[in-house]
C-alpha cells in the first residue's frame, strides 16, 4: 500500500510560478496545501483550479512560515516546495518509489537553477542538494532568514539522497536577481544583526572578492559562460551589500 504524501507549498504573489509547481506534483501528491502570505496578484484564482488546501497566514520569515506550513500537512510523509520549483520526471519516480516503502526519516535531492533562461551547473549552484522530504515528525526548519533548511533530529535515521532534479525557475530577468539581493540582504542583514554576530569594517571588500572567485574560478561558473560570468558579479555585490547593511545597523542606520 502506497503511503499517502502531503506536498506544502509557501506563496506571496507567485502567479508567474504556481501552476508549473502544481502541475508538477500532480500523480505523486495525495494532498497538496498552499500557505499564502496574503499575494495582491492570482496566485489564490490559479490555485483554486487545482485540489489544494489554500490557507492565508500572516508571514513573520522563511523559517516561521515554513514550520507552521508544515504542520497543517495531514500525512506523515511531506515534500516541501517553493512555488518557483517544479519535479522533474526522475525525480516524480523516486518519490513514487519511496512512498511504496519509505524506510529513512528524510530524502535529499538535487536542485538545478535557471537563470535567464539558461541552466546552471557551475558557480556552486549544482548539484545544490536539499532536503525536501521526510517524516513529519522527525525533524524542522531552521537556519538563519532568509536562508532556511530543513534538518532531522539527532535521534531520526540518515536521510538519503535519491535521483532526479528539483527545476529551480529563479530569475527569469537580471532584474529580479537584483530585486532579491536586495531584499535578501536587509533581511540577512538584519537576522545578523538581531542574532549578536560581530564584523569588522574590511568584511564588505573581502567577503566580496572571496565570493567572486569562488564562484567564477573554484566552482568553475566560467564553464556557464556569460550567466556565469553575470552571477559571480552579482553573487559578489550580494555579499559585499549584505555586510554594509550590517555595519549600518550597527551604526544606528536605517537600510
Amino acid at each position: 500500500m502506497s503511503t499517502p504524501l502531503s506536498v506544502v507549498i509557501i506563496t506571496f504573489n507567485e502567479e508567474r510560478n504556481i501552476e508549473r509547481c502544481l502541475k508538477s506534483v500532480q500523480g505523486v501528491a495525495d494532498e497538496i496545501i498552499v500557505v499564502d502570505s496574503f499575494s495582491k496578484d492570482r496566485t489564490k484564482e490559479i490555485c483554486e483550479d487545482f485540489d489544494v488546501t489554500f490557507i492565508e497566514h500572516a508571514f513573520e520569515g522563511h523559517i516561521e512560515q515554513k514550520n507552521w506550513a508544515r504542520l497543517q500537512a495531514t500525512n506523515k510523509l511531506v515534500l516541501s516546495l517553493d512555488a518557483d520549483e517544479a519535479l522533474d520526471e526522475t525525480l516524480k519516480k523516486s518519490i513514487l518509489k519511496i512512498k511504496e516503502n519509505p524506510s529513512k526519516d528524510g530524502y535529499k535531492m538535487n536542485r538545478l537553477t535557471n537563470y535567464c533562461g539558461t541552466w546552471i551547473k557551475h558557480c556552486g549552484w549544482y548539484p545544490d542538494t536539499k532536503l525536501r522530504l521526510w517524516k513529519n515528525d522527525k525533524g524542522e526548519w531552521t537556519g538563519e532568514n532568509p536562508h532556511d533548511e530543513f534538518k532531522l533530529f539527532q535521534n531520526s535515521e540518515n536521510a538519503k539522497h535519491i535521483e532526479g532534479d528539483i527545476l529551480h525557475y529563479s530569475y527569469y530577468t537580471e532584474e529580479d536577481h537584483d530585486k532579491q539581493i536586495e531584499y535578501f540582504t536587509t533581511i540577512a542583514a538584519k537576522a545578523h544583526v538581531k542574532n549578536g554576530k560581530s564584523t569588522y569594517f574590511l568584511k564588505p571588500q573581502l567577503s566580496a572578492t572571496m565570493k567572486f572567485i569562488k564562484c567564477l574560478i573554484v566552482k568553475a561558473g566560467f564553464l556557464d559562460g556569460k550567466a556565469g560570468w553575470r552571477i559571480s558579479v552579482k553573487s559578489a555585490y550580494a555579499a559585499y551589500l549584505k555586510y554594509k547593511k550590517i555595519g549600518d545597523l550597527i551604526k544606528g542606520k536605517e537600510i
